[in-house]
């Protein structure tokens, strides 16, 4: 079953719930998610500058990226909580150890930007539900902002790939992907620490 974004299986509805009674853990994990983020971008800028729409459509996404990381920490702060140290992301992990090493540079490129289109299609649609589900006012307004912002990080990631190899290619590993993330979300414990 297809759902936002694409996804072929929904977050366990049981995720937002326990995310909810761990709010501190949540804010924590997402300000390094937004980092990561960030760094991603700055990498494939850092990769392949000669690709001057990435460079000028990516630009933009890594300040946006970092926007998010310090209004998330602008939450920390008032809740008296420390950012702390980096957790391993599991999911992104996961997912890592799925993507293809081809020896052509825009095929690898392919892969790293439908890696990165995947991991921002997740996040929104945890967005949406932490959007939907939080008692918090401020909150689900701030991750309804955040939706929309990575909903079209999502398309501009989609948007690259199909700039730099064939269409129908991206398309068919898109779905190969979307396969195998449904797998591994099956198989990943349901943590209200973790934002993945």
């Amino acid at each position: 079953m297809i759902t936002t974004l694409g996804l072929e299986l929904p977050s366990d509805p049981r995720w937002v719930d326990i995310a909810g009674m761990n709010l501190g853990a949540i804010l924590i994990d997402h300000a390094f998610c937004e980092q990561k983020a960030a760094s991603s971008c700055i990498s494939l800028i850092v990769q392949y500058p000669e690709h001057q729409k990435l460079v000028d459509v990516l630009t933009p996404v890594v300040a946006e990226e970092w926007g998010h990381f310090q209004r998330v920490l602008k939450e920390l702060h008032k809740r008296n909580i420390p950012l702390g140290r980096p957790r391993r992301d599991e999911y992104v992990f996961q997912l890592q150890q799925i993507l293809r090493k081809p020896s052509d540079r825009n095929e690898q490129l392919m892969e790293k930007l439908l890696l990165n289109a995947l991991i921002e299609a997740r996040s929104a649609e945890r967005f949406k539900l932490l959007s939907e589900n939080l008692t918090d006012e401020n909150l689900r307004k701030f991750y309804r902002e955040l939706m929309i912002s990575e909903a079209g990080h999502y398309r501009n990631f989609i948007e690259l790939a199909e700039e730099y190899r064939p269409k129908a290619q991206v398309r068919q590993r898109w779905k190969e992907l979307l396969e195998a993330e449904a797998q591994i979300m099956k198989t990943l414990e349901i943590r209200g620490d973790r934002f993945h």
